[in-house]
């Protein structure tokens, strides 16, 4: 299936740039450390998952 034609998962606030995307990679949230909650309830910054999508390496 090409890229254009695939669903990409939505990205949370915390994420820097789209899950899927080349050269980057997943990071424990730093709102949350990975938990996925923050003060008892869903972290708004990795949307629960307590995972961010960022990029790696650079050009």
């Amino acid at each position: 299936m090409s890229e254009e034609n695939r669903e990409r998962e939505p990205m949370n606030p915390g994420d820097e740039v789209p899950p899927g995307t080349v050269y980057s990679g997943e990071d424990l949230c730093p709102e949350c450390s990975g938990s996925g909650e923050k003060d008892g309830e869903e972290c708004p910054n990795c949307g629960g998952t307590g995972k961010v999508t960022e990029p790696v390496g650079g050009a």
